[in-house]
């Protein structure tokens, strides 16, 4: 066992912990799905709800990097309609994350998670042409979007969708993806801090020694976009991410 700033951690979860911030950095430059598979892994340590205000300022380090490599690519026009709708999301999904138990958030997760594999599947299978790409769906993808932030750390796959269905080109989805997330989770932090209380000085202060781990994943997921398929990856992710649901879901 070792004591990190009053946790206590097996060795175990210390090195699930920075397999974790690998898979955020990965996540943010470009490998998508990473961040999903993070979210069940930390939350067998943590538990559901606490777990997601350990990983937000892991979102936040990885957000600043992702969005510093891909700043100049992003669509404005789309992050405008989205970010109003995705902050009432978040409200939302502080209130009723406000009076629900763990074992209750856990199932949402687990369920956010299913359905996400799901359409992922669903995308994969060469449907991305039947997504609508109208100002009512970027309304109900910010309102999503915000509140699976929000509950789980779990909107990636509902953005992507959406980002999908306006054909942006890929460093565009990707740019686009950065200043959305880190809009989004900053305006979270409050939220965690003061409604939550899941953020505090010493998961602050285990998240800021993740920093190193956070790089490193984002330089390798910067490498993979660049020279390598994501198609394989991408099954990985989603077969790791089913297991690590149902994991959390049973435990």
């Amino acid at each position: 066992m070792i004591t990190l700033f009053s946790f206590q951690f097996a060795y175990a979860q210390v090195a699930l912990v920075c397999l974790v911030a690998i898979f955020i950095g990965m996540s943010k430059t470009g490998v998508h799905g990473a961040g999903m598979l993070a979210v069940p892994l930390l939350a067998t340590i943590f538990g559901g709800q606490h777990s997601s205000g350990v990983l937000l300022p892991i979102l936040v380090l990885a957000d600043v990097m992702g969005t510093w490599y891909y700043h100049r690519h992003a669509s404005w026009e789309h992050l405008k309609l989205l970010f109003p709708w995705a902050a009432l999301g978040v409200v939302v999904g502080t209130v009723i994350g406000s009076y629900i138990d763990d074992k209750v958030f856990r199932i949402i997760m687990a369920t956010v998670i299913v359905g996400s594999v799901i359409v992922m599947l669903w995308l994969e299978r060469g449907h991305k042409e039947a997504v609508p790409h109208n100002k009512a769906f970027g309304i109900t993808t910010g309102v999503l979007g915000g509140f699976t932030s929000m509950v789980g750390n779990l909107a990636g796959t509902v953005m992507a969708v959406y980002f999908l269905s306006m054909r942006l080109p890929k460093n565009t989805f990707i740019g686009t993806t950065a200043w959305f997330f880190m809009v989004t989770n900053w305006f979270k932090v409050p939220f965690h801090v003061f409604a939550w209380h899941t953020i505090t000085w010493n998961t602050f202060l285990l998240d800021l020694l993740t920093l190193p781990f956070i790089l490193l994943g984002a330089v390798a997921g910067v490498w993979i976009v660049k020279k390598l398929s994501e198609k394989a990856y991408r099954w990985f992710i989603i077969s790791m991410t089913l297991v690590a649901a149902v994991v959390m879901l049973l435990r």
